[in-house]
């Protein structure tokens, strides 16, 4: 897989699988600039990783903010005259009862889990189909199509975003734009040696998921060789929705 020199935009990239998103790219060479409103986070990725030899760059946004978005592309292709890879990871999520959730929740959820992914893809469309494309990856969730008591607002902006993906990438085929998705399972993001053994033994790959195994993903679907993948949804999960669970 060959990254150097590519620019790679990922959202909500200070924390979690974005995080990880991002290192992996770094890792191959890429110059990466992470979105994210977690500024202290950032700024000291930013620092801890130019201080190692990567070019990294936070920019801080909060993305309910559509016109801001819109700067933001701006900027970056102004900066860096292009964005090669679109990561958009950024999420929220609540728990709560239908009957608890105010119509302000709902809104915030959907804004930031997928209205942020239209407008962010939007806006890079715009600026590299002038260029000769790009690739876009979106992060969605096994919560598209599988789901626990008082999730509404997340599983259906997880959904929004599986939809949102092959739409997009029938749109922006002939612009030489690729357009996938990703639906992560279990990913545990910290304390990954504090889970018990039946979090592990449940899943078919008999462990939980690590943030590393959707950064992987990513670098796979960006790699130019892929180049017939498009307008899929691969679930990562180790396997855990293809499984009958019955009660024994």
């Amino acid at each position: 897989m060959k990254f150097k020199n590519k620019i790679v935009l990922v959202t909500g990239g200070a924390n979690g699988i974005g995080k990880a998103i991002a290192k992996a790219y770094l890792d191959f060479g890429a110059k990466v600039i992470i979105a994210d409103k977690d500024k202290e986070k950032g700024i000291k990725l930013e620092k801890d990783y130019n201080e190692k030899g990567y070019e990294l760059f936070f920019y801080e946004i909060d993305l309910k903010q559509g016109n801001k978005i819109v700067e933001m592309i701006d900027f970056i292709v102004n900066k860096y005259d292009k964005i090669d890879i679109l990561v958009n990871n950024a999420g929220i999520s609540k728990s709560k009862s239908i009957y608890d959730l105010s119509i302000e929740e709902w809104d915030e959820i959907l804004n930031v889990n997928l209205r942020s992914y239209f407008i962010t893809s939007r806006e890079f469309a715009r600026h590299m189909r002038k260029k000769g494309g790009g690739c876009i990856i979106n992060i969605a969730s096994t919560r598209y199509l599988m789901s626990e008591p008082n999730w509404e607002a997340y599983a259906a902006s997880k959904g929004g975003i599986v939809a949102l993906t092959h739409a997009l990438a029938i749109t922006l085929g002939k612009e030489k734009i690729r357009v996938n998705s990703i639906s992560p399972g279990w990913i545990q993001n910290d304390n990954y040696d504090k889970l018990r053994p039946i979090d592990h033994n449940q899943h078919p790959s008999k462990r939980v998921g690590k943030p590393q195994d959707i950064a992987r993903a990513c670098l796979f679907l960006s790699d130019e060789n892929n180049d017939f993948i498009n307008g899929e949804n691969i679930v990562i999960d180790g396997g855990m929705t293809k499984k009958m669970i019955y009660e024994e």
